[in-house]
């Protein structure tokens, strides 16, 4: 009897096949590789978010520090004078208070050029999501390919192009092309097309709302979490842009943060101090970035998960 009921209990097999899965199953956590356990995927994604980390918390470290200091001691330990304020000033004071206009430049070129940029994507997105027109999909797929095209293939004929209409050594000639963005649009099509019901905007219409009032009533409102989206891919990448300033730009009151530390460092040489202000420099223009994004990060990633779910 005992013999029956040992063969007939579930989960107990009989005879070496069983053995030896039984055996394979607890060495592999329910029958997956070692290499696709949770604890093995949180390691690596540990292992690289801290890999991303470092080198921000080097410059956090490097800012407190001296020019001496930083050529010796630990680079992960804060100077003991911790000069940060020191640092700064001179930063700001450093060829008359340069790095002052490049931050201000950088910030108009950033805060304008994306806020332009958001507003074309979103009413592209918006006329290519809901206008039926003649050769809809062929002009969308042109701009698939701008989306492919990299910005420093079409940097030259941009400055030939400036250089045609006189626009060359000029703030314009760094505006204009940051407000045209494809992959903005590309996102404002998809997200329009997941948050926005056509019977909404068909009420708008019945209510006596034109086109133009209805996508400023009713779309770009609703479209306004995947604006958001936009507006930080946008700024993120102009506020860091640097080939195109420098090949546009020739005058130093113009340059862009980037383009200003560059200078910089192409005269260590001459100077070695432009090392320090290059770090220190380096810190402060990573500020702009983490107060904008820290505010509006919740906000925005809330807001493109109830348009994906819509």
């Amino acid at each position: 009897m005992t013999d029956v009921l040992e063969t007939e209990r579930p989960g107990v097999r009989s005879g070496p096949k069983g053995a030896a899965g039984a055996r394979r199953g607890g060495a592999t956590g329910g029958g997956k590789p070692w290499w696709l356990r949770r604890s093995v995927a949180t390691s690596l994604v540990a292992i690289a978010g801290l890999y991303t980390l470092l080198p921000l918390v080097w410059l956090v470290f490097a800012v407190t520090k001296t020019l001496p200091e930083l050529y010796s001691g630990n680079g992960f330990a804060p100077s003991a004078g911790f000069h940060v304020v020191e640092n700064v000033r001179d930063l700001f004071a450093a060829d008359g208070g340069r790095f002052g206009r490049w931050l201000l430049n950088t910030a108009v070129y950033a805060v304008g050029g994306a806020f332009c940029a958001t507003m074309l994507s979103v009413a592209a997105g918006y006329a290519f999501d809901k206008f039926p027109f003649r050769g809809k999909e062929k002009w969308y797929g042109l701009v698939i390919v701008g989306v492919l095209i990299p910005n420093t293939a079409i940097v030259i004929p941009l400055y030939l192009m400036m250089s045609n209409l006189q626009l060359t050594d000029t703030m314009w000639s760094v505006f204009i092309p940051l407000i045209v963005n494809p992959f903005g649009v590309y996102l404002a099509r998809a997200y329009s097309s997941g948050a926005i019901p056509n019977e909404l905007l068909e009420a708008a219409r019945v209510d006596g709302a034109g086109e133009v009032r209805t996508f400023f009533s009713v779309g770009l409102r609703i479209m306004l979490p995947g604006a958001v989206t936009i507006f930080l891919i946008q700024f993120v990448g102009i506020w860091n842009n640097f080939f195109l300033p420098m090949v546009m730009l020739t005058d130093n009151d113009l340059f862009t943060v980037a383009q200003g530390l560059f200078t910089w460092n192409s005269a260590v040489s001459q100077n070695p101090d432009y090392t320090r202000l290059i770090v220190v420099g380096s810190a402060v223009t990573t500020v702009p970035l983490l107060l904008l994004f820290i505010p509006l990060q919740r906000w925005w990633r809330a807001g493109l998960a109830e348009g994906g779910v819509k």
